[in-house]
């Protein structure tokens, strides 16, 4: 089945400065590696709108929702905390990122064999249940897992999340939720500063020394494999972040484009003997915008059931 990518228009007018690093050039190298690499051409292509306030309700606080519609500004730039800020398009363009996965997951439990991308920006998992943090402010993916679970009427859904932060807002949000698993590798210790120990059972963390290499990180998730199979995911959510790429200089993890691929083959073969391979990602991290696009492209490819590795190049 093709990969189906979901975009929103307004996440390439995001931007709170040239010096910031998750800015519009992120979305702008992953366009033209698919274009280069030929899967432009190949993958279903959706233009999103926006997530509705209820249904960021599932996941964030209602008067903190409120708050952030409220401090949205007509003109400038502000600052919701040290590294998050908002200018007049960042409302829209946080609404459509959040938006995505919604859409992805409709469209995605309308059938069987089903794999969706969601290439938008800021991204989300740092945001916590009453708190903006770490460039996010909704938590697309837990956002995507509560509304799958209300409204598709599933009762285990999977949210795995390989960037090299911990994915501090996810944990906090669905933390003791029996609906939900999630899986988390991350450099430790390193920003935010949390993840390990775990905060609950239904929380699965690999805490990643930095220089860890492919090989190492592939020994140490392999066991989420079985883990989630016994769980029995009638979905499986990604937090696709690719900031552990060697060449980034967010992290100090030694990963590169094949490590990604296979992650993400490994994963749609748990999809395949689940959940009729219905798997939705959407992009967190990734900063060194040639590593970020090459490995999207990996991660699309193992999304597809690619599983073979590739060259990297790097």
């Amino acid at each position: 089945m093709t990969v189906r990518i979901f975009r929103g228009k307004d996440c390439l007018n995001h931007d709170v400065g040239h010096q910031h690093p998750e800015c519009p050039d992120r979305l702008y190298a992953i366009d033209d590696q698919l274009l280069s690499s030929g899967l432009e051409m190949t993958c279903e292509h959706q233009d999103v709108g926006p997530c509705p306030q209820e249904y960021l309700a599932l996941a964030h606080d209602p008067y903190y929702v409120k708050g952030i519609f409220e401090q949205a500004p007509k003109s400038g730039l502000i600052w919701v905390d040290d590294d998050t800020g908002m200018t007049p398009i960042t409302l829209s363009a946080a609404l459509q990122s959040a938006g995505a996965g919604i859409e992805a997951v409709d469209w995605v439990m309308a059938g069987e064999d089903r794999q969706a991308f969601c290439a938008v920006r800021p991204p989300g998992h740092h945001a916590e249940y009453d708190s903006a943090m770490g460039f996010c402010l909704f938590n697309n993916i837990a956002v995507a897992a509560r509304y799958a679970l209300k409204h598709h009427g599933l009762n285990r859904v999977a949210i795995v999340d390989f960037d090299v932060h911990h994915g501090n807002g996810t944990e906090n949000i669905v933390a003791g939720d029996k609906h939900i698993m999630l899986c988390s590798s991350f450099q430790h210790p390193f920003y935010p500063h949390s993840g390990d120990p775990v905060s609950a059972s239904n929380v699965l963390s690999v805490p990643l020394d930095a220089g860890t290499t492919g090989e190492v990180f592939r020994e140490k998730v392999r066991h989420w494999f079985a883990v989630l199979q016994n769980y029995a995911p009638e979905l499986i959510l990604i937090s696709a972040g690719f900031d552990g790429h060697a060449e980034d200089h967010m992290g100090h993890l030694r990963l590169r484009e094949d490590d990604y691929k296979w992650i993400s083959a490994e994963l749609r073969k748990v999809a395949d003997a689940c959940c009729h391979g219905r798997m939705v990602s959407t992009l967190e991290g990734g900063y060194n915008h040639s590593a970020l696009a090459r490995s999207v492209v990996a991660h699309i490819k193992g999304l597809q059931g690619d599983s073979r590795e590739e060259t990297s190049g790097a």
